[in-house]
């Protein structure tokens, strides 16, 4: 897979604000079907970054529940966690 079909979109949090700042991880939503080896290979492509370690959190499809009765369902992700070697940096909002 091309690195454009395995990264979503960057995380934008105040905890993955926290992660970025203090211990150099940057956190994306990945593709479903991603492994760690495609997603760490995706961001060093993107990027020109070099990545030591991807922790990856999938969760699953919620059902919504209205007085007793399912009226939809919440769409599942899965989340990556990057860690960058010391010195390298991703900034998404430069000049803003």
């Amino acid at each position: 897979m091309d690195y454009s079909q395995i990264l979503i979109k960057p995380l934008v949090s105040e905890k993955s604000t926290f992660l970025r700042d203090g211990s150099g991880q940057v956190a994306f939503y990945v593709s479903p079907r991603a492994n760690k080896i495609e997603i760490g290979r995706a961001v060093e492509e993107a990027f020109k970054v070099k990545v030591t370690q991807v922790r990856v959190v999938s969760h699953k499809p919620l059902a919504r529940v209205r007085q007793g009765r399912v009226v939809g369902t919440v769409a599942g992700y899965k989340k990556a966690y990057v860690t960058l070697a010391p010195g390298d940096k991703i900034e998404f909002f430069e000049g803003v």
